[in-house]
């Protein structure tokens, strides 16, 4: 009777533990997703009032940056960039760019999530490591990717010819499922309700900090001992078994931002090292392109070479870091390094994102359009003296 008990108590132990889980990570997705929402609120002026200017691809690279770091979707900033090149007003050439900005722009919601740890020295080290090597694995991708697209048409070139092999025509949309996962469209009732961007932004950073807290207290007590184990050995033992479970999981639920963000409590509480969930972060990012890749067999041409230059993106640096544990050594060491850095002066952290995701990219297309305003000017004033020596 006494065994039989035990067992009892220990199968409610265990389907607890296992509502724990599903609370906790619905709580965290929510909260990452309610963030998402009160960013996307300034989608349409930023659109309107940014994204239309692209045309230099040193600017558009940019522009994808900012706009993505904004309203955290780089499937919404690429939906813009289709659209754009649809209508006529951009070229293939200059989205690629755009989506290469954006892929940089979509890593600062685990960055975000890392700084929700910043009252514990230790912690915050191991999680901004997690974070921020998510930023420096784009951005080197853009460094080597970047040049080749600018000088030889690389990504386009390829693209056009691909899209020419696997082109579709009809429309499917790749964004409800993410609009209704987990929270079945509660954020939106929230947004209805709250109807200020400001406010709902504040308040999604509060949930998720609070839910930040809530599973790192989960994680430090369930996953110990036997069950700490079998998660490495599961899905974090060899760097293609990572591989394939960020992949997947991420095709699952089509944000590579949330799949991520996951890593960050996990590695800050000691749980997986970085070195096993870097190879997790290479599969996200190429994960995150699948579906949209599917979607756009069945959209127009333009839709499908942008997202064939967004798989052949993140798919150089699969093949690269995935071929070379040499490569992956050298970025989790710098970015060990950064992060040691950045939990002994904790204002860095903020300054970084401040800098990298926003100032930068605004000055240098708020500069840009003041040189292109005084350009069209002085064609104009150009073109007004010479009418009037001709009259």
């Amino acid at each position: 009777m006494k065994e039989l008990a035990t067992d009892k108590n220990k199968q409610f132990s265990v389907a607890k533990r296992a509502c724990q889980i599903i609370a906790t990570l619905a709580f965290f997705f929510f909260s990452i997703k309610l963030m998402v929402t009160a960013l996307g609120g300034f989608a349409p002026s930023f659109q309107e009032n940014i994204l239309s200017s692209s045309l230099d691809p040193f600017i558009g690279l940019f522009i994808g940056l900012l706009v993505t770091a904004i309203i955290q979707s780089s499937s919404t900033t690429s939906t813009m960039a289709v659209a754009l090149v649809a209508t006529g007003n951009l070229t293939i050439q200059e989205a690629i760019p755009v989506i290469m900005g954006a892929n940089i722009g979509t890593t600062l919601t685990s960055t975000i999530v890392a700084l929700g740890f910043i009252s514990d020295k230790e912690a915050f080290r191991k999680a901004v490591s997690a974070g921020v090597i998510h930023d420096f694995y784009n951005i080197i991708l853009v460094l080597i990717l970047f040049p080749l697209e600018y000088f030889y048409g690389f990504l386009s070139g390829i693209s056009i010819k691909l899209q020419q092999l696997i082109f579709g025509s009809h429309t499917v949309s790749s964004e409800e499922g993410w609009k209704w996962f987990l929270d079945f469209g509660i954020t939106d009732s929230i947004a209805g309700l709250v109807q200020s961007n400001v406010v709902l932004m504040l308040l999604s950073f509060v949930l998720l900090f609070t839910s930040i807290k809530m599973l790192t207290s989960f994680i430090q007590k369930t996953v110990i001992g036997d069950s700490k184990n079998k998660l490495r050995k599961f899905v974090f033992q060899k760097p293609v078994k990572s591989f394939g479970w960020g992949m997947l999981i991420t095709s699952a639920i089509q944000s590579s931002s949330v799949s991520t963000s996951l890593l960050v409590p996990l590695v800050a509480t000691r749980k997986i090292r970085l070195i096993n969930a870097f190879p997790f972060i290479i599969g996200a990012n190429l994960g995150t392109t699948l579906t949209a890749l599917i979607a756009a067999s069945f959209s127009s041409e333009a839709a499908m070479s942008i997202a064939i230059a967004h798989l052949l993106f993140n798919l150089t640096g699969a093949v690269l870091f995935m071929i070379s544990s040499g490569l992956r050594r050298l970025l989790v060491g710098y970015t060990k390094e950064f992060s040691v850095v950045m939990s002994r002066k904790r204002i860095i952290g903020l300054a970084y994102v401040i800098i990298t995701f926003f100032l930068l990219p605004f000055l240098l297309i708020s500069i840009n359009k003041a040189l292109s305003s005084e350009d069209g000017s002085s064609k104009q004033e150009v073109v007004r003296k010479e009418s009037e020596m001709v009259n």
